[in-house]
């Protein structure tokens, strides 16, 4: 009996969690800490300049560039739920985060990414209907069912990672208490706890599944059917146009499958933390800093807007 209440206690001592990040030299974490630094204020200046422009510019008050503003809002969120605790730690600050704060920084930025999958997918079937149908696309897509398909994809993408998170909350940890990695992922707890993990790792899975393999399988559908379009059309000029209304979008889709995939899709969660770090650190921060620039330099309404701003 007294073995018994003295393991439960032992599962209950563990309430805070220390995360690893990259060791190394005083100097190695500060050249880090000012390369971080950098790329995340050039996040929140670029997706914040995108949102300042569509909002500010009539002609940019399309279905398009309203679902980019969704997007570049939702970047600016995704990184500031990771970065700032990483900043701290490069800096030499406590690398402890207690349960909670772990439990809530792991739900925010999972769900984040849920919702930037919707949001893709959605951006891929808002340029499937307004290249395969284009006399009908205002008609369908307009403000009303555009608004309703952004909302849906924030209210999903945060809705799916309740569950996952919730059995989270009742696992128990014995020690050791150190995530290897520079934020709360999923894949640190489950290796770090000492009770069986298997539905949650099955339900992370299913969730998995339907988040990134259902709105891979949309935008893959939507730019089959879009390049099928394209390539019927008999102008040179009118290809051009057409697929230059999503070539940057569909840039963005390679760049953010590709290093989901890559995250995601590994033969073991022991063995794969460190490739694991280095993958996160292009998910969470290279990313959302290359989306401004991608639409910026590849969108030819977007670049005309700057033009006329930096006129002025």
């Amino acid at each position: 009996m007294g073995e018994n209440n003295r393991e439960e206690q032992n599962k209950s001592r563990v309430m805070e969690f220390i995360l690893l990040g990259f060791p190394g030299s005083s100097h190695f974490q500060l050249t880090i800490f000012i390369i971080f630094l950098n790329m995340y204020i050039l996040t929140i200046l670029g997706n914040f300049c995108i949102i300042l422009l569509i909002v500010t510019n009539r002609s940019l008050h399309t279905p398009m560039y309203f679902f980019l503003c969704n997007l570049s809002f939702l970047e600016i969120w995704y990184t500031t739920a990771s970065v700032p605790k990483i900043l701290a730690m490069f800096l030499g600050r406590s690398r402890s985060i207690s349960f909670t704060s772990c439990i809530l920084q792991m739900y925010c930025i999972f769900s984040f990414g849920c919702t930037e999958h919707f949001l893709i997918a959605i951006m891929a079937y808002d340029r499937y209907l307004a290249i395969c149908f284009p006399l009908h696309y205002s008609t369908i897509m307009d403000i009303h069912l555009s608004s309703k398909l952004a909302g849906g994809c924030w209210l999903g993408g945060f809705l799916a990672m309740c569950i996952p998170t919730y059995l989270l909350t009742t696992l128990s940890f014995c020690g050791p208490n150190v995530i290897n990695n520079f934020y709360c992922n999923l894949d640190s707890w489950i290796v770090l706890s000492c009770t069986d993990t298997h539905f949650l790792e099955i339900t992370a899975f299913f969730t998995a599944i339907f988040v990134i393999v259902g709105s891979c399988v949309t935008t893959l559908l939507s730019y089959i059917y879009i390049i099928l379009t394209i390539l019927r059309i008999p102008s040179k000029k009118g290809r051009q146009k057409a697929f230059s209304t999503c070539s940057s979008h569909l840039a963005v889709v390679i760049i953010w499958y590709g290093s989901t995939i890559f995250l995601f899709v590994k033969p073991s969660k022991q063995t794969s933390l460190e490739r694991t770090k280095v993958v996160s650190i292009f998910n969470l921060i290279v990313v959302p800093l290359l989306n401004p620039f991608i639409y910026t330099l590849r969108n030819k309404e977007v670049r005309e807007v700057l033009r006329k701003v930096f006129c002025r």
